[in-house]
């Protein structure tokens, strides 16, 4: 997608409003950016709408945006739909489907998905324990 320059300017705007915790200006400048089909502007608006940041905590509307986000091949919001999937936030909890988004975010390089997969297995958490593929995944993440 290509944004204009305002575009960018309110998406910038929007990401340091976010970092210095004016929620409620982030989401009046990404709210319309994420409508629009920015993909991390879809995804910042799935992680406010997940931690009540700026809006009502909403796990239904946080699932919404963050696969919008994901089916645009947004990394982090692959593993967002796999910790959503994981724990069965706004999603029905499906440890399967949690696996195969986590996989997508290995694929990218995420530490954060090989950790939590790598739990997954150790803990035997919704799918068999493996702890071979857990040393391998904390092995890949670096610990």
């Amino acid at each position: 997608m290509n944004l204009t320059d305002e575009d960018m300017m309110d998406l910038n705007s929007g990401l340091k409003a976010l970092e210095d915790k004016h929620f409620t200006r982030a989401v009046q400048l990404l709210s319309p950016l994420a409508e629009k089909g920015v993909a991390e502007a879809q995804h910042r608006m799935a992680v406010m709408y997940q931690n009540g940041l700026g809006v009502h905590r909403n796990e239904t509307a946080a699932a919404l945006w963050m696969k919008m986000a994901a089916d645009q091949d947004y990394e982090l919001a692959w593993h967002g739909m796999g910790f959503m999937y994981m724990e069965g936030e706004g999603v029905d909890k499906n440890a399967q489907e949690a696996v195969k988004w986590f996989k997508k975010g290995i694929d990218a390089g995420l530490i954060g998905s090989m950790t939590t997969l790598a739990m997954m297995y150790k803990e035997g958490n919704g799918i068999e324990k493996n702890l071979e593929e857990a040393e391998r995944l904390m092995k890949m993440a670096g610990f």
